[in-house]
């Protein structure tokens, strides 16, 4: 039943005319006012907007480019700072192992010294203490003679013993 609905719609529009795809003077006008509105439309919107973007584009190319040879730069400056960062380290550690070197080397000679030294003073003690000992040796030795005399005295009498 549709299908008859269209045909007759299709048989009434080819008889009267004036449809959907008539040809005739409206279409070479309507075609005329869209050249005449793209014309327009190009030369006061598409150009300025493409000159925009074209521009917008520009920078950010000039942009990226100028951030990648700063990133290059920074990545040549921070390996140059890294190398001078190893060398200094190397070099503080040169340093502090001489310095700790130096100080072993010092406290041994002062070691060695004060060994030295306290072997003087043990030495110088010791002939002290002999010293003394001697003396002591011969005071003893004399108060024994006076003894052992007073003692053969009081036993033999003092004109014998003499």
């Amino acid at each position: 039943m549709t299908y008859w609905t269209i045909l007759l719609a299709v048989e009434t529009a080819a008889e009267e005319g004036g449809g959907l795809f008539d040809i005739d003077a409206t279409l070479p006008l309507m075609a005329v006012q869209f050249l005449l509105l793209a014309a327009i439309l190009n030369a006061i919107f598409y150009k300025p907007l493409t000159k925009a973007i074209d521009e917008r584009e520009e920078y950010i190319r000039n942009n990226q480019k100028q951030a990648r040879e700063r990133l290059e730069k920074s990545q040549m400056l921070a390996a140059q700072y890294e190398q001078q960062l190893g060398e200094s380290r190397r070099q503080s550690q040169a340093i502090i192992a001489q310095a700790e070197a130096d100080a072993q080397k010092m406290a041994a000679e002062q070691i060695a010294q004060a060994q030295k030294q306290a072997q003087q003073e043990r030495e110088k003690a010791q002939q002290e203490i002999e010293q003394q000992k001697q003396e002591a040796m011969r005071s003893l030795e004399q108060q024994v003679d006076t003894l052992s005399r007073q003692i053969l005295e009081k036993l033999l009498g003092p004109e014998l013993v003499k």
